[in-house]
């Protein structure tokens, strides 16, 4: 298999912006309306914010290529840049996103293999994801790989409030 991994960087801002937008609006547009999808997609990916995500020094994020093509992204969160407050013994994985065509192909393995060695090299205790309660195929990848629920919080998309799943691992 070839893969390969990069981190981003504020020249690739264009491309992860139309990444992903692409791969959240193939994995969720069938179970929200299109109005909630287009308010969510117009707010979470704009240039503006993916730059100041990516300014953050607690927030890194990683491209996949697969045969040389861009397959998809990894974001992690440690400190205050985590989306909810944890301690600081804990790494976030807020973002794993494969495109739809290259889903099925074990490539999200990859990506979380480079969040739980993050995690040890920063020497964190725990690792930590938001999934959404309907993401089934999520929530069954994040129980095989070791995480167990541990609470939920609110996720609003568009004006629609939905619940994630709180999953932790402890390394």
């Amino acid at each position: 298999m070839s893969v390969t991994i990069k981190a981003c960087t504020t020249n690739d801002l264009k491309e992860l912006q139309e990444l992903s937008i692409e791969t959240f609006n193939d994995t969720f547009k069938q179970q929200n309306s299109p109005e909630n999808m287009a308010d969510y997609l117009n707010k979470a990916f704009t240039l503006e914010k993916l730059n100041e995500e990516m300014s953050n020094r607690f927030s890194n994020f990683y491209f996949l290529f697969y045969k040389n093509n861009l397959a998809g992204y990894l974001k992690i969160n440690t400190g205050e840049a985590q989306s909810e407050m944890m301690d600081n013994d804990s790494l976030e994985i807020e973002r794993i996103y494969i495109k739809k065509n290259y889903q099925k192909h074990g490539l999200g393995k990859h990506l979380y293999n480079l969040a739980i060695n993050s995690a040890l090299d920063k020497n964190k205790n725990n690792v930590w994801l938001g999934v959404w309660e309907k993401n089934d195929n999520a929530i069954a990848f994040y129980q095989k790989m070791g995480f167990s629920q541990t609470g939920s919080h609110s996720f609003f998309m568009g004006d629609e409030e939905q619940t994630d799943i709180i999953m932790v691992k402890k390394l």
